[in-house]
């Protein structure tokens, strides 16, 4: 067998046969689809129940509430200065539906700013109870006696959490728990005495304080909805109570958002270059692909219609110690304890969970859902959602919630028919060929979602994940 040697000293044996580098280019090359790496599985789009919406708005209505909703309060820094945003204020109860800007910044300029190390005491169970307090930053523990004497966690406050606005409206009340900070953390307090001064300025502030104090004296049930009057057990023949179910008189409206985009094509590459693939259907199907993922994300973290931002503050808890905790998530159902669904949760948070299911010599089993093994919780599915966000801090949410309409849960909204409809909710329309011989497309995708009653929806929050050991 000769060898040619090259001008580089470098001996080769002389090729036999057709390389395959030349063999290629007579081949038909197999080809993939279009991958695209952004596409996710989408649960919350699978799981939620869709309803139809017709003229575009679907509205809520409940019976009627006296009871104010609570709200998180918002601060500002300035250095080490910390100040709550006077229009804040209005997301206290007391304050609810409050629009004198004037009156509401002299309220906020009397918060006196508070810091406490962790283990502190911040209020005290038995004190005269005479202020308001906000969180600002940190997490603090409300402690109360348990049935037979020992300390028991009542519940769990953090940033833009506050209480007790009921010490504003009476004399001589005292505090019913011991308030201890568990990180270091700073407050903001409003004394009783520094609120009657302005109420004593302000005869807006004074009929609307007066107002507030007759809804709270009506009648209410536990959800503080107005009581249906009902008699049971009674013998004989006493007179019956008269009642009636009265309704929200401004129930809240859901209209439906959109998610947009168009798709440019040009007409060289839809015309030439559709072997063994057609251009156009591929571009739609990733660009289809793209909009159910924003879908999901607004879903999610829309600030109108969100979930993460539609959830009642009582049907918000925190984690006691920062990981997700089995303890944590029982604490979880108990806010949506009626027929709950399914969890949903980042990645992370499931595996800090089954981190911390292992520490304690847990080991949750899976269900099954539709020929997919998912993890679970008291038989409850926990299934995986990027779109929840984990901050700078690695911190998460975990959700759970009730889902249908006919459970009075959390839904999935999108219009009925619509013109050049690809699917429910989803259009493909054309919209012409302009000079430079481009196709364009509009995508449009139309949603949103409601939660029909508050304990739907409930979120763990300040989910610690990846901390060490």
């Amino acid at each position: 067998m000769s060898n040619i040697i090259k001008p580089g000293g470098d001996a080769e044996k002389s090729q036999l046969s057709l390389g395959t580098a030349a063999a290629r280019q007579l081949a038909t090359t197999t080809k993939s689809v279009p991958q695209m790496q952004g596409i996710s599985s989408r649960w919350l789009l699978k799981l939620l129940p869709w309803v139809q919406v017709s003229g575009g708005v679907y509205r809520v209505n409940r019976r009627l509430s006296y009871a104010v909703g609570d709200g998180r309060v918002t601060f500002t820094t300035t250095g080490a200065k910390v100040q709550v945003i006077p229009q804040e204020l209005c997301e206290l109860p007391l304050l609810r539906s409050y629009d004198d800007v004037e009156v509401l910044t002299a309220l906020a300029n009397r918060f006196e700013q508070k810091t406490y190390k962790a283990g502190e005491v911040i209020t005290e169970v038995g004190k005269e109870a005479d202020c308001i307090v906000l969180i600002a930053h940190g997490k603090v523990n409300m402690i109360g006696a348990g049935k037979y004497g020992d300390a028991t966690v009542l519940g769990v406050l953090a940033d833009g959490d506050h209480y007790s606005y009921e010490a504003l409206l009476e004399s001589q009340d005292y505090w019913k728990f011991t308030a201890k900070a568990v990180t270091a953390t700073t407050v903001l307090v409003l004394q009783q005495s520094d609120f009657e001064a302005v109420v004593a300025q302000s005869p807006s502030l004074n009929k609307h304080v007066e107002r507030f104090k007759a809804r709270s004296k009506k009648k209410q049930d536990t959800t503080g909805q107005a009581e249906i009057e009902l008699a049971a057990g009674h013998t004989g023949e006493p007179v019956l109570p008269g009642t009636y179910v009265d309704y929200e008189t401004s129930p809240r409206e859901y209209e439906l958002s959109v998610a947009q985009t168009v798709l440019q094509i040009h007409t060289r590459v839809a015309d030439l270059f559709n072997e063994p693939m057609n251009q156009t259907e591929q571009q739609l199907r990733l660009t289809v692909e793209a909009l159910k993922e924003r879908k999901e994300h607004e879903l999610i973290n829309n600030r109108e219609f969100g979930l993460l931002h539609n959830a009642g503050l009582k049907q918000r808890i925190h984690t006691r110690h920062g990981p997700p905790t089995p303890d944590d998530m029982d604490e979880l159902l108990a806010t949506v304890w009626k027929e709950p669904s399914f969890f949903l949760a980042h990645p992370r948070a499931i595996a800090a969970f089954g981190q911390e299911c292992s520490r304690k010599g847990i080991y949750p089993t899976s269900v099954d859902f539709n020929g997919n093994m998912v993890p679970a919780w008291r038989g409850i599915p926990i299934f995986p959602c990027s779109k929840i966000p984990v901050s700078d801090s690695r911190t998460t949410s975990i959700m759970l919630m009730r889902a249908g309409e006919k459970n009075q849960g959390v839904i999935g909204l999108h219009p009925g028919t619509i013109p050049d409809e690809i699917e429910p909710g989803l259009n493909v329309r054309f919209m012409g060929i302009n000079e430079k011989a481009i196709i364009n497309y509009l995508v449009t995708s139309y949603f949103s979602t409601a939660v029909l009653v508050p304990d739907a929806l409930g979120i763990l929050e300040s989910v610690e994940i990846g901390r060490g050991d």
